[in-house]
């Protein structure tokens, strides 16, 4: 079955190649826009008319807010919140602020549209190794490479309407590279992905979601999908259910 999964992975990879030089190829003459980096991420679009799966509800933060540099806010009862695009040098903020405040961190609450993929690998794995929670609230976002840094919480809670999205993502160092490069650059990042996910103890089907979906577009993940996949551990409703019980 491992076999099965990283021969589709590799068979998406290649179709991500072609989706990205065409992108490129359609978009060389415009100046200042490289679709191969991810250190200026924006809000991503919805999938085409909803399909498969429209988003719940329209996130409750504007786009503008989304677009700045990732924030750190360290909010009552042990909940850090991070908020933002996950810009270059996010990990390294993050670590800082853990470092300062780790003894008080319970959960991380991600609001965030995504960005890199590098930095947020760091912060999921960091995440796991101090045994932090991970949490996406009604109407808040987290999509593109921000769901990897979900995925590190020890345990993962999504709120109802809480918007989660995957796309292809890639992670490239230099402005239009070669067809060559490119597809070395995307197998790599596929690989430490899949990897990391399979580390997190996440579905393997999971990211042939994201591998399946342009990157101008999302994937919207159904509870059901966030359930099955095993991004999610406990519902928070589900929780404030048993509470009032």
């Amino acid at each position: 079955m491992r076999g099965a999964f990283f021969g589709l992975l590799a068979a998406a990879s290649a179709f991500l190649i072609i989706d990205l030089r065409e992108l490129s190829l359609q978009t060389a003459d415009l100046p200042g826009h490289d679709p191969m980096t991810t250190d200026a991420p924006v809000l991503p679009p919805a999938l085409t008319d909803g399909v498969p799966n429209a988003p719940p509800v329209d996130p409750e933060t504007s786009p503008d807010v989304l677009r700045q540099p990732m924030r750190f806010e360290l909010l009552p009862g042990g909940v850090m919140k991070a908020e933002g695009s996950i810009d270059l040098g996010a990990a390294d903020r993050f670590a800082k602020e853990i470092e300062a405040r780790g003894e008080y961190v319970k959960s991380v609450s991600l609001n965030s549209p995504g960005g890199s993929v590098a930095d947020a690998l760091a912060m999921s794995k960091l995440i796991r190794d101090k045994g932090v929670n991970t949490h996406v609230a009604a109407k808040a976002l987290c999509a593109s490479s921000c769901p990897l840094i979900f995925a590190g919480g020890v345990a993962r809670e999504a709120e109802e309407n809480a918007i989660i999205g995957v796309h292809q993502v890639f992670n490239a160092g230099e402005q239009r590279p070669s067809p060559e490069r490119a597809m070395s650059s995307a197998q790599s990042t596929t690989a430490r992905i899949a990897r990391h996910l399979e580390e997190m103890g996440i579905g393997n089907g999971l990211w042939l979601h994201a591998l399946e979906t342009p990157p101008d577009r999302l994937y919207y993940l159904t509870p059901e999908e966030m359930k099955a996949f095993k991004l999610v551990t406990e519902p928070v409703a589900t929780a404030k259910q048993a509470a009032r019980k």
